[in-house]
């Protein structure tokens, strides 16, 4: 018999690999969207939180009786009144809810406040007096990990991870498998400083006490299950009685992962009986959430003449700061991902995850993945060049595919088909030269640097750098397409332009041994006489398109068109994390999963009731509904001494070419085009894949340029958007995508997380520009105008 769910599924035109349009973006685009911080009950309080000026010191005493006193205040709490566990974490429980006799990063909640209005609560909170003994700071990470006379940051010590990853004998007797040695050999030591996630909308949310002495918690947040893991317990209530619901979030990039007010929140409401609001401004956001891990790294490539790997040594040392959040994770990344995606027969890697009196660092969009591929993305350029051989050819030579080995000893066991990504992006068509002005017009633009295969010619600081000048007359510039645009600060003179590669692996969903799965339950049932379909999970939307993806799931499975998703709350089993580019594969599994169960019931009660439509077997059975888990085969963790271990479930490739005019005179730079190739198994939706190929891009940039927080002696220079610097509109090149569809056989559909992989090959590939542009070894990023500006009499590059 054929099924009547078969039959109508062929006809949805909204399903799996259509450009359905998100069911926000016009409310977000008009300023119609509900964020958290919009959230409103009448008779809330406000609250407001103290926060510690000290990068670490002792708490001697705190008198709250000055905010007390304060018309307007309701409460005023301190770590004394946390009615249940004082500590909470994602990975280790480190974190006090309040600082209990001590403080470990400047920002650290002392105490609370709620009032009725908000410029009360924060009069009020300025009121509190605490009596501080400021004591050494640890800010170096270096020193916290390797100086045995460092003072720990807590009681056992200052180091959260080692991961070593052992492969042969990554030294310079080293031999590949054919016994051929490293005859070529390149270091480097690299940086990377700490990345905000910058999301627009601040941490916010309402707490609304219940009346089941409970309390239901409206958030912003990646991971509702998670948090309720963590509140309840500080809440000292059972977890039944803290229902969490997924508020508008205004963007998350892993900041949203830990807790931020949910449990002052919930405090403050539980003590007063009055439904509290909290909403950060910009300036308390940024000592609100984690950041990303600066980096520090050594790299020794060894390599044949031609430019085959023989060996990789490294070491990886990741700022945690004042407590763990998913350090532990980060630094398994970096340890596993440390090559990058190319076969090498022996691999040393040792990184170190260390704690800090610095600002807490925790996920961020590609974590611990991104370090990792500067380094070594920055080594192979300086490989290729030593090699004579171009910066593509260099990559071609040693990228894996599928059936290579990683240096965890993990198969690939899927598409991965590195070599013709990077050579369909090389054929790429270079951008035109700009004609803007006499030092960006004439012959020399057309030359051999810019167009033709020398592009990707034996160094990417000789024949890959042009003199941007001419004796023609001057054209009328328009300075936008130059380095800072309107701001008149060339019209051509200085500039030079260069073109770099970077290559990134990522691993996708969670890995080493996490159980990691989502829960969706779908309901069936007939609305003003036509079917319907609900889907309710857990999984939080963070502005990714997962809510559209769900809808698209479910059109294609049931074939029924009108398709609600409800919103994500904790009366629906846990979904897991909106992080490591996971909801398409578990949640998408999950919703796959459940209407596929819902369909089998649908086809049975199609033979209790033959000949009749959806509409009809409905009207006489009721509604149909189930509730499926789905779960991703499974990891194991990394070796501690060796690092072997199939750790992850799934990794995906993204290759990016950059293209950068540079004023050396005033280091300023212009993007001037990006281009990407990336492969996504099956594409669920192409627009929203793009966007998320542009915005992980978009980070990427960001981070290769200007996107730093400046933290000195432990202290946050640069806590608002006024000098903590983010691409804009105009910083933002064109791109040219390609994107490839190798169906991964292990997972739904085929498909292959997205989200994160742009971010970590556009940084590499915009710094290599710079360099091939500059003639410079930059090895930090952001790179900053004073690491490029040469002196007038510094002679350049012909």
């Amino acid at each position: 018999m054929t099924s009547i769910q078969t039959e109508s599924r062929s006809g949805s035109r909204s399903g799996v690999g259509a450009s359905v349009l998100r069911p926000d973006g016009t409310l977000k685009v008009t300023g119609e969207f509900a964020y958290s911080s919009d959230l409103w009950l009448d008779g809330m309080l406000w609250g407001a939180t103290l926060r510690s000026p000290h990068p670490s010191a002792w708490i001697r005493s705190i008198d709250i009786g000055p905010a007390l006193a304060m018309p307007g205040v309701f409460a005023v709490l301190t770590h004394e009144d946390v009615p249940g566990e004082k500590f909470y974490g994602l990975d280790r429980r480190d974190q006090p809810v309040l600082a209990v006799d001590q403080v470990r990063y400047q920002g650290e909640p002392v105490a609370l406040v709620a009032a009725d209005h908000p410029e009360t609560a924060r009069r009020a909170a300025a009121a509190i007096v605490v009596a501080y003994e400021p004591r050494e700071a640890v800010v170096d990470p270096r020193r916290a990990a390797f100086d045995p006379s460092c003072p720990p940051v807590h009681p056992d010590g200052n180091l959260v991870r080692h991961q070593p990853v052992r492969v042969g004998d990554a030294g310079p007797e080293a031999r590949m498998a054919d016994g051929a040695a490293a005859e070529v050999v390149v270091t480097g030591e690299y940086e990377v400083g700490m990345q905000d996630q910058a999301f627009l909308g601040p941490e916010s949310g309402l707490a609304v006490p219940a009346e089941d002495g409970g309390v239901d918690l409206f958030i912003a947040t990646q991971w509702l299950h998670v948090d309720q893991d963590q509140v309840a317990p500080c809440l000292g209530l059972p977890k039944e009685k803290v229902r969490l619901s997924l508020a508008g979030v205004g963007g998350a990039f892993g900041a949203r992962e830990d807790l931020s007010m949910q449990i002052h929140a919930s405090m403050l409401a539980l003590r007063t009986g009055r439904p509290v609001k909290i909403v950060y401004g910009r300036e308390e956001s940024f000592f609100g959430h984690v950041h990303r891990h600066p980096a520090w790294m050594r790299y020794e490539h060894g390599a044949t003449a031609d430019g085959r790997l023989v060996y990789v040594r490294a070491e990886i040392l990741l700022d945690g700061g004042a407590y763990c959040s998913t350090s532990p994770a980060v630094v398994g990344n970096a340890a596993s991902l440390g090559v990058g995606p190319y076969e090498v027969d022996n691999v040393r890697i040792d990184a170190y995850g260390v704690y800090t009196n610095n600002p807490p660092c925790g996920a961020m969009r590609g974590f611990g993945a991104v370090q990792a591929c500067y380094a070594y993305e920055s080594q192979m350029d300086r490989l290729a060049e030593a090699c004579g051989l171009s910066p593509v050819e260099i990559r071609i030579r040693n990228a894996v595919s599928q059936g290579s080995r990683l240096a965890t000893g993990q198969v690939v066991d899927s598409p991965a088909p590195l070599a013709g990504m990077l050579r369909e992006l090389a054929a790429m068509p270079l951008p035109e030269p700009s004609t803007t002005g006499p030092s960006i017009t004439g012959p020399s633009i057309t030359g051999p640097s810019i167009t033709g295969p020398s592009i990707i010619g034996p160094s990417i600081i000789g024949p890959a750098v042009t003199r941007l000048s001419s004796t023609e007359p001057p054209a009328v510039p328009d300075l936008r397409s130059l380095p800072g645009g309107v701001a008149q600060t060339t019209h051509g003179e200085g500039v030079r332009r260069g073109v770099g590669y970077g290559v990134g692996i990522k691993n996708i969903c969670f890995s080493e041994g996490f159980d990691d799965y989502s829960t969706a339950r779908v309901r069936v049932e007939l609305l003003g006489g036509e079917p319907h379909v609900l889907v309710h999970t857990a999984a939080a939307e963070v502005g990714q398109g997962l809510i559209t993806v769900k809808e698209q799931i479910a059109r294609t499975e049931l074939g029924i068109d009108k398709v609600t998703v409800a919103p994500a709350d904790t009366s629906v089993g846990s979904a897991g994390s909106s992080s490591a580019s996971r909801q398409s594969y578990v949640t998408g599994g999950a919703v796959k999963a459940a209407c596929e169960a819902v369909r089998e019931r649908l086809d049975r009660l199609h033979a209790d009731g033959p000949g009749l439509s959806l509409e009809e077997l409905l009207e006489r059975f009721g509604p149909v509904e189930e509730t499926r888990e789905y779960r991703h085969r499974p990891t194991f963790p990394m070796d501690p001494v060796t690092g072997q271990g199939d750790s992850h479930t799934q990794l995906a490739l993204c290759v990016h070419r950059a293209v950068v005019d540079v004023d050396v005179e005033l280091g300023l730079v212009k993007v001037v085009e990006l281009a990407a190739v990336q492969d996504v198994g099956r594409i669920l939706n192409p627009l929203a894949l793009e966007g998320q190929i542009h915005g992980g891009t978009a980070q990427g940039l960001g981070l290769a340029l200007m996107e730093e927080i400046q933290v000195r002696d432990g202290r946050v220079l640069n806590p608002s958007f006024t000098d903590y610097l983010i691409p804009t509109i105009l910083d933002m090149p064109p791109m040219r995508l390609s994107i490839l569809e190798n169906p991964d056989p292990h997972a739904p559909y085929g498909l292959r997380g997205a989200g994160e992989p742009p971010t970590l090959s556009s940084t590499p590939a915009v710094a290599a520009a710079v360099r091939a542009a500059t003639g410079l070894e930059l090895p930090r990023v952001p790179i900053r105008p004073e690491d490029i500006a040469l002196p007038a009499a510094t002679p350049t590059p012909a």
